[in-house]
């Protein structure tokens, strides 16, 4: 069971898109509210949803012990939205109402969603219990930047239900495993580059962030501190993650290198484009009545991940990857090459040929470092890819 405990924000209202995607999924949900959210979303909105009993005090159904009875049975504890209050009363312990005794009696992952506006976010307090928190094991993911109430703007705002939802799965695959990234920083990039020819021409690859944005989610339901440098990609921003976005391989290459400072594992999903125009049209290329085909020359773009290896301090983990149109040993040689001359501790080696993985939803992979490949794996969804090539992360972290 699932229980989706509720805050007193305006932004419970979006709990409702939350519970009916758990409900959908085959999950059976428990909604326990505080008082506070049923001032925002009644209890038989959150009963009719849920097709479960709605109760903010202990003292409901006190025959069933339900502040000791709900959080034994739960499989994941989902807090959305948490408030600034709530997060207090749960870090110092408090269990004034069934929701934080909920969260007292539940030995199962527990996610916190936060929102509130950006100065309680931002203040001191909430920042010491978020971090306590997630010391304790909890998962609690950064606000989403955006609009807030009134006519606010700026971080504090919900992360949209499909990302809590994608990170509570994330959260219910790992069940019983520790939050073993917990304290680290990460660093994904993902999506393909654009290299414009004209205001309107570019060259670019077949890449949707698919994958790196799988690593985002498995990084972040692993405890760690993620942020995410997406190159054109049009997907939404997973919850919970920092998302810079860039377009060219230059403005790819600026970001991760800043990024990467203090990071301990960077990832390297995005394909970058190896090649761009020597020379940009600030007008539009025109086609000519005589039929003549205009000549691009190309001049090469820097390789950012020898960049890295180059500079890669001690501890930290480099990962990148490998498309390969040509199979068998020839990739595999070719993915051990690129290996040594990027200076990269893993190799994610990809087939390629025929335009597959490209915009699916499953992968397949070897990984490989510099004794050779480690591991392969199987076609499975992106998302269990990510966290299969994390697992081989660690113990070069370690």
């Amino acid at each position: 069971m699932i229980v989706l405990g509720v805050g007193g924000g305006i932004a419970a209202y979006k709990a409702c898109e939350l519970l009916r995607l758990f409900t959908e999924s085959g999950h059976p949900v428990r909604v326990v509210p505080t008082a506070a959210a049923l001032e925002f979303v009644g209890a038989p909105t959150w009963a009719a949803l849920s097709g479960q009993p709605v109760a903010t005090e202990v003292w409901h159904d006190v025959h069933e012990v339900p502040h000791v009875r709900i959080g034994r049975a739960a499989s994941l504890v989902v807090v959305a939205p948490a408030t600034a209050d709530l997060l207090a009363r749960a870090a110092t312990g408090l269990a004034a109402d069934l929701l934080t005794n909920t969260l007292l009696t539940a030995r199962c992952p527990t996610l916190y969603a936060p929102a509130m506006h950006t100065e309680m976010w931002e203040h001191p307090a909430t920042q010491a219990n978020v971090a306590l928190l997630r010391a304790r094991g909890a998962v609690v993911l950064e606000p989403a930047v955006g609009r807030l109430t009134g006519q606010d703007t700026g971080k504090g705002r919900l992360p949209e239900p499909p990302e809590i939802f994608a990170a509570a799965l994330a959260l219910l695959r790992r069940s019983g495993k520790p939050n073993d990234l917990t304290g680290r920083r990460v660093v994904v990039t993902a999506g393909g580059t654009r290299e414009p020819i004209d205001p309107v021409r570019f060259i670019g690859n077949r890449s949707s962030g698919k994958q790196g944005y799988a690593f985002a989610r498995a990084a972040i339901a692993r405890g760690a501190s993620v942020t995410l440098i997406a190159a054109n990609v049009t997907l939404p921003d997973p919850a919970g993650v920092d998302v810079v976005r860039v377009e060219t391989t230059e403005e790819l290459r600026a970001a991760t290198v800043a990024a990467a400072e203090g990071a301990d594992v960077v990832v390297m999903a995005a394909a970058p484009a190896d090649f761009r125009p020597a020379r940009y049209a600030s007008q539009k290329i025109k086609k000519t009545n005589d039929g003549a085909t205009p000549t691009i020359d190309l001049a090469l773009n820097p390789d950012i991940a020898a960049e890295l290896g180059a500079k890669k301090p001690a501890g930290q983990v480099l990962v990148i990857f490998a498309a390969e149109t040509a199979g068998g040993d020839a990739a595999l040689a070719n993915a051990r090459e690129k290996l040594a001359r990027k200076g990269a501790d893993l190799i994610v080696l990809n087939d390629v040929g025929g335009g597959r993985t490209f915009g699916a939803e499953t992968n397949a992979a070897v990984v490989l470092d510099s004794t050779g490949p480690r591991a392969t794996l199987g076609e499975m969804t992106k998302d269990e890819l990510a966290d299969a090539v994390i697992d081989h992360t660690l113990s070069r972290l370690a």
